[in-house]
């Protein structure tokens, strides 16, 4: 018997970011030399959180840019440079590569000196995404003013009026941009009776308030993932119980402590101790990795492809284990070490002791199942506790029984006894842990842009999986450590080859581009599916705020204004994942009037606006500079995407909504919107 020792392996698994966006930019200047000086921009992002560097293509994410409000007596000297410590993958999403920092961002503008009076004033404007949403773009501006620069001469003037033809051209060409995005919204506005003042200032008012007062709630998710994570770790431990090396010690360990003296008030103590004992081994080890770890591993498990990698490698041995090929144990030595201290010892140290050896000795059952877990709490946010939280939720379902059947002794007489179904459960793990191992070989062939696991391959591979599981439980298949002599296949195997086989074929419509909606949150996104017969796209029909609200009125529906993003990856999810549920789709194209207003939008406005807010000036230069500045100073909120509905006089018709895959949640979301506005 091969002996694995992985307890090493497990500790790898962990841990938590914070979900609160903050990026914060400071700027300093630096003088190179008589003729030049360099701006600084020096960025610190919270966990979780990446800003994008310079280096991206065309239809990208937003990448890191300087641009010019007022340059005279000075040029730019080369483009933007990014400092050291970016990291490239490559995006599911757009299908391209992407550069960004993680944690701290340096990026520096040279500009050179061409007269002794000189004032540059810029900015530079970047893009921010965590997991969930993504930041509009910000600016963080910077000013260059003096007397001190040289003497101008002929070549230096000329480089000044060069300078400046070029930022005209430039502005054009972003202009004639602006009039070509607006092309969609002004055919549909070609019968549209314009808003007065009166109206579009009242669009313009906010509404803060009265979103709160629906329950619009897109802050801080963490509370909820605590419940998530703590039944996930509850439902390992219940798994856990039904595997050949806890079942069987459940009687004989109850009734040696009932047996232990002549007082059972005595014996349930101890039984109550022994179950507190697990309950405190297992949180410490869920302790110890947050210890060691720390609350920022989460961003690198979730998102690196080689812990992907490391990940799908060890679920595959797991399962592999589990169909019996070989058992994963700690050395026996161990075990040994610990049953003969607790032999040794009395009192309570002694319970704990033993409650230790349990969790050696059936480390070969437990150990698959906890690494399982460990690795879902990784890529599935929460806090920093996160480890301890799920480890607490397993040991507490692993701890029940001994508990409960010391205070009720009747009920063991009632409990199934050890067999061949223990097995039976090991190997229906197997299959499991084999079928999710795929999902995180599946992040890991998005980020290289490998293209092994494409969609189509992905649900292949899944149907093949639970197809094989059904015709296992129907006992067409035996493993190794399998029941020769059983003959007939019980009630409950023939019920749960049924429900799997009947999942095998539920997913091979997905082949052909159905949306499978229950293995969505596993398969890779179904833009990277070749062959697909539904290829719905919903796409708004205004892309400015005022043109949209009048049509609305005019066509007297509700409105739906999507804040998004050119460069917003979870926008994309959202519209692939959600927005093509054809219950959604009827709803967004039949009852209401689609606005999608993109924050990351470059093309300047006619001129710049200057507002106040919090209580400083904020200078709005492009489109989606304003778009940005209607979200924040509206509705309250500042993170992509981000939908709101309203009434044709700009006032909700229910809460906010922001990055969330549930298409009944949805659906329930846009069909509560209508129903108030009908009540109108």
């Amino acid at each position: 018997m091969k002996k694995f020792f992985t307890l090493t392996l497990l500790l790898l698994l962990t841990a938590v970011t914070a979900v609160q966006a903050q990026v914060n930019f400071s700027v300093k200047y630096k003088r190179v030399n008589s003729t030049t000086i360099d701006i600084i921009f020096t960025g610190t992002a919270q966990p979780g959180w990446h800003i994008y560097s310079t280096n991206i293509g065309e239809g990208g994410p937003t990448r890191a840019e300087f641009g010019v409000d007022k340059i005279k007596g000075a040029k730019l000297k080369g483009s933007l440079k990014a400092g050291p410590g970016a990291k490239t993958m490559q995006d599911p999403i757009f299908e391209m590569p992407v550069t960004f920092f993680e944690g701290h961002a340096t990026f520096t503008q040279r500009v050179e000196l061409l007269d002794k009076d000189y004032e540059l004033k810029g900015y530079l404007k970047y893009g921010a995404c965590n997991d969930e949403n993504c930041l509009p773009p910000t600016s963080v501006n910077a000013k260059v003013a003096g007397t001190d620069g040289p003497a101008p001469t002929a070549e230096s003037k000329a480089e000044e009026a060069a300078a400046a033809a070029a930022q005209g051209n430039a502005l054009t060409t972003a202009t004639d941009s602006l009039a070509a995005t607006a092309t969609d919204s002004a055919a549909a506005m070609a019968q549209v009776q314009p808003l007065d003042s009166a109206q579009t200032q009242a669009l313009w008012t906010p509404v803060i308030k009265e979103l709160k007062n629906f329950g619009s709630d897109t802050g801080d998710m963490t509370g909820k993932a605590w419940y998530y994570i703590f039944f996930l770790g509850f439902v390992g431990g219940l798994v856990a119980l039904f595997t050949p090396c806890v079942w069987p010690i459940i009687p004989m360990t109850v009734s040696f402590f009932l047996k232990r003296s002549g007082d059972r008030r005595k014996g349930v103590r101890d039984a109550i101790t022994y179950g507190v004992s697990i309950v405190v081994i297992y949180v410490a080890l869920g302790l110890i990795i947050t210890t060691i770890f720390g609350a920022n591993a989460l961003n690198d498990l979730s998102t690196n492809a080689v812990f992907n990698i490391l990940f799908f490698l060890m679920l595959v041995v797991f399962a592999a284990s589990f169909f019996g090929g070989f058992e994963i144990t700690l050395p026996s030595k161990w075990g040994d070490a610990v049953d003969n201290k607790a032999e040794k010892t009395t009192g309570l140290l002694s319970i704990f002791l033993m409650a230790f050896t349990l969790s050696l000795v059936s480390f070969s059952c437990t150990g698959p199942i906890i690494g399982f877990l460990l690795v879902e709490v990784s890529t599935s946010g929460g806090s920093a506790l996160a480890p301890t939280i799920g480890m607490l939720g397993f040991a507490v379902a692993l701890a029940l029984p001994f508990t409960l059947f010391a205070l009720f002794p009747t009920w063991l007489k009632s409990a199934p006894k050890s067999g061949g179904w223990l097995n039976n459960v090991k190997v229906v793990l197997g299959f499991l842990e084999l079928a999710f191992a795929l999902k995180f070989f599946s992040v890991a062939d998005l980020a290289y842009g490998w293209h092994l696991l494409d969609r189509e391959t992905f649900l292949a591979l899944w149907i093949v999986i639970f197809a094989l599981l059904g015709i296992y439980l129907l006992g067409a298949i035996k493993f190794p450590h399998d029941d020769e002599d059983e003959r007939h296949t019980s009630v409950p195997r023939f019920f749960l080859a049924l429900i799997s086989l009947a999942f095998a074929v539920y997913m091979v419509p997905g082949l052909w581009g159905a949306p499978v909606k229950a293995v969505s949150a596993f398969a890779p996104p179904i833009s990277t599916q070749d062959f697909n017969l539904d290829p719905v796209k919903i796409e708004a029909k205004f892309t400015d705020y005022e043109a949209g609200m009048a049509y609305a009125r005019q066509t007297g529906k509700p409105v739906m204004v999507d804040f998004t993003g050119h460069g917003c990856v979870n926008c994309r999810k959202m519209e692939l994942a959600v927005w093509h549920d054809a219950k959604v789709r009827d709803l967004l194209t039949k009852d209401y009037v689609l606005i999608s207003l993109y924050v990351d939008e470059k093309a300047p406005l006619p001129e710049p606006i200057e507002v106040q807010e919090n209580g400083q000036a904020t200078t709005l230069r492009t489109v989606g500079d304003k778009w940005s500045y209607l979200q924040r100073s509206k509705f309250g909120a500042n993170a992509q995407p981000f939908y709101v509905l309203l009434d044709n006089n700009g006032r909700p018709l229910n809460s906010s909504y922001s990055y969330d895959e549930n298409i009944d949640k949805f659906v329930t979301f846009l069909k509560k919107g209508l129903d108030n506005y009908n009540k109108q």
